[in-house]
């Protein structure tokens, strides 16, 4: 049985293992969880290093690439200073391929309740999801991208994707040497919810990023909404259930109740194809119209 492992510096109760089926071979796939402890995680790597078929890093990010553009985090680097032999992927590759396939998902399946609505979207983060902020723009979205507000605390909304890629070269330069922990919820500070940037919540129709910023700022009343996201637990759904949203889209597939982040199904996706190192863009692709993956759609109220 082939096994991936995704290492995250998030809370450790959002720990789960499962054991799948893809293109007829058995994974174990495992998140890990080491409660921001970026030491711990680099151990963890450490002592698994060599024994597994892939690793995701879980968390956290190498690095954003912004229309081609990389941009390093240098703070996250020293995690996974002991990997030697095992893959290893942040996910990067899943937010570019998978992930921009959501809005041609969301018009086939509610194509109706976004045109009654209105196709609004607030994107908590553009610089993080590059491949789903140029999906939705390129889709006809009216944007406000949460960049200023969501990672910096700052009351701006970017209204333009160009207003995005200027941002992220002239801030990514200096931010990828701010400790993670500055611009990400890590461990236990996923687990804490500070109601923020209502109006931006109730303008949207669709609201989409990564889950712990969603959650983060999120208000109590969220009637109607769309989420797109991915790395959802149970309590999660519960969480968005209770706020009224209407539907919960989850870009990555539904395993026991969870949907895993990209770095982990991207590991999945490294084991599964016995080639021992990271894919490439093209062989992503590849494997996901072979698995027929596509984002989960749930309605919730």
């Amino acid at each position: 049985m082939k096994r991936a492992v995704s290492v995250s510096i998030g809370s450790s109760k959002r720990n789960k293992a499962v054991e799948v089926t893809l293109l007829g071979e058995k994974i174990s796939i495992e998140r890990i969880g080491t409660d921001g402890d970026m030491e711990a995680a680099a151990l963890k790597f450490k002592e698994l290093d060599g024994t597994v078929d892939a690793f995701g890093l879980g968390g956290g990010d190498l690095g954003v690439r912004v229309d081609g553009k990389w941009y390093a985090l240098h703070s996250v680097t020293p995690m996974v200073r002991f990997v030697k032999k095992t893959p290893l992927v942040d996910g990067e590759g899943l937010k570019n391929t998978l992930e921009n396939r959501a809005p041609a998902f969301l018009d086939r399946k509610i194509g109706e309740y976004l045109n009654s609505h209105g196709r609004k979207v607030l994107m908590t983060m553009g610089v993080d999801r590059w491949g789903l902020s140029q999906a939705f723009w390129d889709a006809g979205y009216e944007t406000i991208f949460g960049d200023f507000m969501f990672g910096l605390d700052i009351p701006i909304p970017i209204h333009k994707i160009n207003s995005v890629k200027i941002l992220a070269s002239i801030l990514m330069p200096i931010a990828g040497r701010l400790p993670f922990e500055w611009v990400y919820p890590t461990g236990e500070k996923q687990e804490k919810r500070t109601p923020k940037w209502g109006k931006y919540y109730a303008w949207a129709t669709v609201i989409t990023g990564d889950c712990h910023y969603i959650k983060r700022f999120m208000p109590d009343d969220l009637k109607g909404k769309v989420i797109v996201t991915n790395t959802t637990t149970p309590e999660d759904v519960e969480a968005f259930r209770k706020a009224g949203v209407k539907y919960l889209v989850t870009t990555t597939p539904v395993f026991d109740g969870r949907s895993f982040g990209t770095n982990m199904m991207e590991a999945a996706l490294v084991a599964v194809s016995g080639k021992g190192r990271p894919l490439t863009w093209p062989e992503l692709i590849e494997l996901i119209d072979k698995l027929d993956f596509e984002p989960q759609l749930q309605e919730l109220n």
